[in-house]
């Protein structure tokens, strides 16, 4: 899973801020550490900043392996996510993949879109045109 690590620092309210060094435009609160790292407050700020980002075509940071009190996301958003830096890596753009995939321009887009809920079958069609392939890895709750 993709987890990026949070700060929480105590704010001049009371509430704890919460940073991520790795996205620099992360920021938002919670009342005590636990509402902080519910999905309403860490995660939602972390998927927006990546929302941004992929939007934008900027390059996004692939975060230190899982460390403890890094914030995980969806796995759709992970999966997604993935996807973005499958493309870059490869050096496949939007266009090359939707002619790969036979796909029109919208549906390409809507895969990278963190907030369209893709269908799975859609994702590994795209990660097959990149000659990759999605494992999956289920392990007992930390």
């Amino acid at each position: 899973m993709v987890a990026f690590p949070i700060a929480l620092e105590p704010d001049d309210n009371g509430t704890l801020l919460v940073t991520c060094a790795l996205l620099p435009m992360v920021a938002t609160y919670g009342a005590d550490e636990a509402e902080a790292r519910r999905r309403r407050h860490a995660a939602d700020a972390i998927e927006t900043a990546l929302a941004s980002m992929i939007a934008d075509g900027e390059t996004i940071p692939r975060p230190p392996d899982d460390r403890p009190g890094a914030v995980r996301l969806t796995a759709r958003t992970a999966l997604k996510l993935e996807l973005y830096w499958a493309l870059r890596d490869a050096r496949v753009s939007r266009a090359e993949l939707q002619r790969r995939l036979g796909w029109k321009r919208e549906s390409v887009d809507r895969l990278l879109r963190i907030d369209h809920g893709s269908r799975l079958e859609q994702i590994e069609a795209a990660f097959a045109a990149l000659g990759r392939e999605i494992v999956v890895d289920v392990r007992a709750a930390a």
